[in-house]
């Protein structure tokens, strides 16, 4: 299934307790949309989110975050794993 990046920049503060948050909502939802969130890191002082995941495409994965929380992602990158 294809990899991506998604990069959310929120242009204020973020908490990791609120991405977490925010993340659980994806989990319940991904589920529908055959996508599998798998890790996400956050700069708590700029406001930006990376989030990993697998997706059939970059719609499914922008279709999960706009339904659990509403938080879409500001781009979204095709990525692949490197060792």
């Amino acid at each position: 299934m294809p990899l991506y990046m998604d990069v959310h920049d929120l242009g204020e503060a973020v908490t990791m307790d609120d991405v977490a948050q925010a993340h659980q909502a994806d989990l319940a939802t991904q589920g529908d949309h055959g996508v599998n969130y798998l890790r996400y890191w956050v700069d708590e002082a700029q406001g930006k989110i990376f989030c990993l995941v697998e997706a059939p495409d970059e719609h499914a994965a922008h279709t999960v975050h706009r339904e659990a929380h509403g938080l879409v992602a500001d781009q979204i990158f095709p990525v692949q794993e490197g060792v």
